[in-house]
């Protein structure tokens, strides 16, 4: 008897254990919004909104970005991303990326294809051209193992935010950002109360630039940039919701205005 009542709750525990994963493989797609002010010496000099899906392994993030009515007395700028991908381990894989720009007469586009976290194509418009003799050109390995500019700074819940390295490609240079770890600061925004981790950045400029550039040559040395993540937990993903990064003419700071929800 004892025998057969063992059998029955095998039975019920695998028959609970099915319905837990058919439930989870039809889960809803977990939708949340982040947007942003942008501010150079404490005047918003720009605006961005980006909404992120997450539908089991599958991601898409898309945004918008315009300067403040401040920044278009001088020029007014509107832009467009959209990511879309999988979700490994400790990090977000693109399959499409997709940006475009108009700053006044003049409109860009980038398209790019990945297969793997590898580059699969490049399609820019008007079409990019190396410039000057101290121009360092892409190779096949800088096309490798890379991560887009959007999605590269959005980690699974599971995963560490840092440090780690992030090699990221943009569509014509391919740089690495180096993450460290500061500590944990409270943030408090729309739809956020609670810790952000802080990590310092280091930029570091691999490939699709030229060497004489001073605002690469600025970022290099840089060591004060700092970006602070925090913890959407609907969608179990770390996002950016802070950073600092000091210019030449005073200091960048992005903060989210609106996370989730």
């Amino acid at each position: 008897m004892s025998r057969v009542r063992s059998t029955v709750l095998v039975l019920m525990i695998t028959a609970l254990l099915q319905i837990s994963l058919q439930t989870g493989l039809r889960a809803e797609p977990v939708t949340f919004r982040t947007d942003y002010s942008v501010r150079l010496v404490g005047f918003p000099v720009a605006y961005a909104s980006f909404v992120s899906e997450v539908d089991g392994s599958a991601y898409s993030i898309s945004g918008t970005v315009r300067t403040s009515a401040l920044s278009d007395i001088l020029s007014k700028a509107r832009g467009t991303a959209n990511v879309s991908g999988r979700m490994a381990e400790d990090r977000l894989l693109a399959s499409k990326f997709q940006v475009s720009y108009q700053s006044g007469k003049s409109a860009k586009k980038t398209e790019i294809e990945f297969r793997d976290g590898n580059v699969k194509s490049t399609v820019n418009t008007p079409k990019r051209r190396a410039s000057g003799a101290d121009w360092v050109p892409l190779s096949a390995d800088d096309l490798r193992a890379v991560l887009d500019p959007l999605s590269s700074l959005v980690f699974p819940g599971g995963s560490k935010v840092c440090p780690r390295s992030l090699p990221i490609y943009d569509g014509q240079s391919r740089v690495t950002l180096h993450l460290a770890p500061k500590g944990v600061r409270p943030f408090r925004t729309e739809g956020f109360a609670g810790d952000a981790i802080v990590c310092s950045i280091r930029f570091e400029p691999k490939a699709g630039y030229r060497k004489s550039s001073s605002g690469i040559q600025y970022l290099s040395q840089l060591t004060t940039m700092e970006i602070w993540f925090a913890k959407h937990e609907k969608g179990n993903l770390y996002a950016p919701v802070y950073a600092k990064v000091p210019t030449k003419i005073g200091q960048v700071i992005v903060a989210a205005t609106r996370f989730g929800g």
